[in-house]
């Protein structure tokens, strides 16, 4: 028998006052808005980024990259707040995402570093640090929440975060697409300035947390094997098949660094007296199930969202402002589930259903995305989409709470790093494995229908393809290459049905232990 909580100082367990979490939610909400905002709105503007800086075949890498710093970095940051004092250590995380953006804004513009290093890689390398900063902003998020409300109140925050979330959803496709439609692309990055000036402002004022005093002590070296497996496994999953063969030097050599450097991290995480991320967190079985089951929800969210504008703005012949208007059912779905799920928590205290209902349908959504053609109407994509969101919103914010109601207090803010880490990075290995397969299924498709040659120019061509060059086609290369486009598409959610039929799997074993409903180590309830 375990407390949930341990004993915290009298410092620690004082409760915040009584109207902080009301003063500064907005500016968590903002810093929230900031990391998933950046990581949607790029996906409506890719197409004219790559007609700008060319490189079609490192598409997938501005996505990944983002997602790759979000997800190596989040494991630190959960432990830095955890030991410095989450407050510091959120405003640092969004001064680093601040310069990240401003970078990725400016990519291609340094004249000095264009021929040694290209716009596109630029673009990419500004991505990764840019997801540093991310990383920090969405693992703090979620654990500011849990310092300021106990888990029997948080679900009804957490629903409103998870609206936040979606809201963000919605907003990054759309705005992506006006500014990419009537500015510079480049404005989708230099506009998260005022916003987090906004946040900062709220924050530095009026966020109170109780001083921490705990001795210092951060794994790099864990951090830094991490980073190497990580790294090395997203790069496998991009090459293998595509740019280098499974059985080449290149892909064994890098199957061999990613087996030392996790097997050194999991050696390392053992001994290390403050390790950033406490294996022994997985002994709790409810806190292992929706750690999976969030990398398999990012897995097929950070697919579908990476993707399916490059479908509609090519194969539906949509705007960039109407694809990110053409995601809005898809976002809708996610937020107005999330918002009802979490009072429905609060008010119940049930939670085990939800994760279940959400794997289910999760399916479903993928099955059907399975079915994207050329000739598919915008109306029944429409309607695979909303399941998606649906599926989603009842995944996202509950496997969140479960996983933070399975640790002590003491481990809240690694346990929303490693909720928030098992999400990221499933995205990175799913968007980097979209990437290939997509890449891989449309050139087949090609060679098939207009032959090498023919196979030969569009590649070479497409590193600088925009959607509004497809009427300039001859009428047959038009045809074959939006086939291919959507052959692609349909390709990835085959892989993305695979994994989600782990999910309800997984939910079935959870277990509903009751949800605390204070903070207050003294007035805890051991359970097993």
């Amino acid at each position: 028998m375990t407390a949930i909580a341990s004993p915290a100082s009298p410092t620690e367990a004082q409760a915040p006052r009584s109207n902080n979490i009301r003063l500064v939610l907005p500016g968590i909400m903002l810093a929230m808005i900031l990391a998933m905002l950046d990581n949607m709105v790029v996906g409506t503007a890719m197409p004219k980024i790559i007609g700008e800086l060319g490189g079609l075949s490192k598409l997938s890498w501005v996505v990944t990259a983002y997602v790759l710093g979000t997800t190596v970095s989040t494991p630190i940051w959960g432990k830095l707040g955890d030991l410095y004092g989450r407050k510091r250590v959120f405003l640092t995380s969004i001064v680093l995402f601040i310069l990240g953006s401003m970078l990725s804004g400016a990519a291609g513009e340094f004249a000095a570093i264009n021929e040694q290093i290209g716009p596109m890689t630029q673009l990419i390398i500004f991505r990764a640090f840019q997801g540093l900063g991310a990383g920090g902003l969405m693992v703090g998020a979620f654990a500011l929440i849990g310092d300021l409300v106990p888990p029997r109140e948080r679900g009804r925050y957490q629903g409103m975060m998870a609206g936040i979330m979606a809201l963000s959803m919605i907003a990054g496709p759309l705005v992506g697409g006006l500014i990419t439609d009537n500015a510079s692309w480049r404005w989708i990055f230099y506009m998260n300035i005022p916003i987090a000036g906004a946040a900062m402002a709220i924050l530095i004022p009026f966020l109170h947390l109780p001083p921490k005093r705990t001795e210092h002590k951060i794994d790099w070296l864990g951090a830094a094997t991490l980073g190497v497996g990580i790294t090395a496994v997203v790069l496998i999953t991009t090459w293998g098949g595509n740019d280098y063969a499974w059985t080449s030097s290149t892909i064994l050599g890098l199957g061999v660094i990613a087996v030392i450097a996790i097997a050194a991290f999991i050696a390392i995480q053992r001994r290390v007296a403050e390790p950033i991320l406490p294996l022994n967190l997985f002994k709790n079985s409810n806190f292992s199930l929706v750690s999976g089951i969030g990398f398999l929800v990012g897995f097929g969210l950070f697919g579908a969202v990476s993707f399916l504008p490059l479908y509609q703005q090519t194969v539906q012949g949509a705007s960039a402002t109407n694809s990110g208007l053409l995601l809005l059912p898809m976002m809708g779905g996610v937020m107005v589930t999330s918002i009802v799920i979490g009072r429905l928590i609060t008010k119940t205290g049930k939670y085990r259903i939800y994760p279940i209902v959400g794997g289910v349908i999760m399916v479903l959504a993928m099955l059907l995305l399975t079915r994207l053609d050329v000739d598919t109407s915008k109306g029944e994509s429409t309607i695979y989409m909303v399941v998606l969101g649906l599926g989603m919103g009842c995944l996202m914010q509950t496997t969140l709470l479960i996983s933070q109601n399975s640790v002590e207090m003491k481990d809240l803010g690694v346990a929303s790093s490693t909720a928030t880490f098992a999400r990221s990075i499933g995205g990175s290995l799913g968007v980097a494995l979209f990437g290939a397969v997509f890449t891989d299924r449309m050139k087949d498709d090609i060679t098939a229908s207009l032959g090498a040659p023919a196979a030969k120019m569009v590649d070479e061509a497409g590193g600088n393809f925009q959607p509004d060059q497809l009427a300039q086609l001859a009428p047959q290369v038009k045809h074959g290459l939006l086939h291919a486009i959507s052959f692609g598409i349909s390709g990835l959610f085959w892989w993305a049905l695979a994994f989600a039929i782990v999910i309800p799997v997984l939910a079935w074993f959870i277990k509903e232990v009751p949800l605390r409903a204070t903070n207050d180590p003294s007035k805890l309830t051991p359970v097993e």
